[in-house]
């Protein structure tokens, strides 16, 4: 019990620092991210965040000092990152929710795009790089300098630079489409941090004895300063499908309330699952 009682007084302490950082007004990227991590993993403590920030430190420090424009630095991280470190992706890493926390991509050099592309612009952004993220649909990679001259690289490919027929061609799996300008844009911190939850989410929908997963990453979602107001919903169908009926049935109701004003026939139909899980102490 004093175990389980420390556990949960550390969780909320990073969930605090979680919420005070996403509000802050330049939130630290590496460190939501690594407080991501210290949710999934018990054994993250602040010696190990501090361990994460040292050793993306270190990376930095290996670069050539500003090797030139945009194509220069891409190719520079993909020499450092992909060849001599190793960072790169295998089908089997969407498979593992290891992939989704900074901490274990760090050590095991393997991730989803999305991190390996945090590794990148963490590492590449501390040696002064103009660097940022490009959230393509359905792949996340990494670009660097202007729009005019613009560079993209591929983490999860070992840090391939893209052609303009190499992103057509990825957008093109995923979306069926060309690539739009808008997709070329620079990917918000926070938006980066709330795909990063919900690909965790989505790990844990298809693992229903995960759902404690599920779970978190849906409570750290909720404390972004912008989330979308269905995710109360889908936590309070999470804590009825964890057999906690009072407490799913008291947030299917506040949902009701919030969306009965523009969604009447939503907020009834809601108010009825309410008091179907109410129904379930009976």
């Amino acid at each position: 019990m004093r175990h389980e009682a420390r556990m949960h007084a550390e969780s909320g302490e990073w969930r605090r620092r979680f919420a005070e950082e996403a509000r802050s007004e330049r939130p630290g990227l590496a460190l939501l991210c690594l407080l991501i991590g210290a949710e999934a993993d018990p054994g993250l403590d602040e010696a190990g965040i501090d361990a994460a920030e040292i050793e993306l430190d270190r990376l930095a420090g290996l670069l050539p000092f500003r090797p030139g424009g945009p194509r220069a630095w891409a190719q520079a991280m993909a020499e450092l990152l992909g060849e001599s470190c190793g960072f790169e992706g295998t089908p089997g890493d969407y498979q593992r929710l290891e992939s989704s926390l900074l901490h274990e991509v760090l050590r095991r050099r393997r991730g989803l795009p999305i991190l390996l592309s945090v590794v990148w612009m963490e590492v590449a952004r501390r040696a002064g790089a103009p660097v940022y993220g490009v959230a393509l649909p359905g792949h996340f990679v990494v670009g660097f300098g202007p729009r005019d001259d613009q560079v993209l690289a591929d983490p999860f490919d070992g840090g391939r630079l893209l052609t303009g027929q190499d992103a057509e061609l990825l957008v093109a799996g995923t979306a069926g489409a060309g690539v739009q300008p808008s997709m070329l844009t620079p990917a918000d911190p926070l938006n980066i941090v709330q795909r990063i939850l919900n690909n965790i989410r989505a790990w844990a929908a298809a693992r229903p004895e995960r759902s404690e997963v599920a779970l978190w990453a849906l409570d750290l979602s909720l404390l972004l300063p912008a989330h979308p107001a269905r995710l109360r919903y889908e936590r309070a169908q999470l804590l009825v499908q964890r057999g906690d009926f009072l407490g799913g049935a008291a947030e299917l109701e506040e949902y009701a309330d919030v969306v009965t004003a523009v969604e009447p026939t939503t907020a009834d139909r809601v108010r009825q699952q309410a008091r179907a899980a109410r129904s379930m102490l009976n």
